[in-house]
């Protein structure tokens, strides 16, 4: 089960970069690290901490006023590159739940939806004005309303497109698995009609050695 995701009004990082790939994201010595306490520290790794671990002063993340921030938001082929899901994850551990750039890598944008996260695709110029917005103004906040499928920034509403059942997911909380469970009944029904009409399969697949050899 993820959290549900109907309404969220937060600070807004403007990550003003193009084609950020999955490299970045998280370096590859960490893609295969345990998800747990910590491990929000593997997010832009290399790039929010020096060579000393200390916070990178002039990496966006590390300045006053974006601290706590749940909104990111990017420019074009955010997530690109490798499909490795600990992207995702990291995002996910560092508190991010909504990510808007114009575009996304294909497999981390549907990585997105399975952890609960909302990645949402925005026109350019829409995304230009969130920029012209935030950057001049570090602390802003941005309200992404997923029921009404709005961001809204001060006087500004754009709206964005989702599929049905990636929204009811995230309204619901509800991962893959989850949404799967509550047809629990309706797959017994099945998996019981199945055996009636076909009882020699079902026997066949119970004990497959005796099968073949009657």
């Amino acid at each position: 089960m993820a959290e549900s995701f109907t309404r969220l009004t937060s600070v807004a990082i403007p990550f003003d970069e193009t084609n950020v790939d999955t490299d970045q994201l998280v370096p590859g010595r960490f893609s295969k690290l345990p998800i747990g306490p910590g491990h929000e520290r593997v997010l832009f790794h290399d790039r929010r901490f020096l060579t000393d671990d200390l916070p990178n002063p002039d990496f966006i993340f590390n300045k006053p006023g974006y601290q706590g921030a749940k909104i990111l938001v990017a420019r074009r082929n955010f997530g690109i590159g490798s499909s490795r899901e600990s992207a995702v994850m990291s995002v996910w551990s560092f508190g991010l739940r909504a990510l808007i750039a114009p575009s996304f890598g294909d497999i981390f944008f549907n990585n997105c939806f399975k952890r609960g996260l909302l990645p949402i695709r925005l026109a350019e110029g829409d995304v230009d004005k969130l920029f012209a917005y935030l950057l001049p103004r570090p602390g802003a906040t941005v309200t992404v309303d997923l029921l009404e499928q709005k961001v809204i920034a001060e006087s500004m509403s754009f709206a964005f497109d989702i599929g049905g059942i990636q929204k009811m997911c995230l309204v619901k909380g509800l991962d893959e698995v989850s949404v799967t469970d509550t047809y629990g009944s309706e797959l017994i029904a099945f998996e019981n009609a199945y055996d009636a009409e076909f009882p020699w399969l079902s026997a066949q697949l119970q004990d497959p050695v005796s099968s073949t050899r009657s």
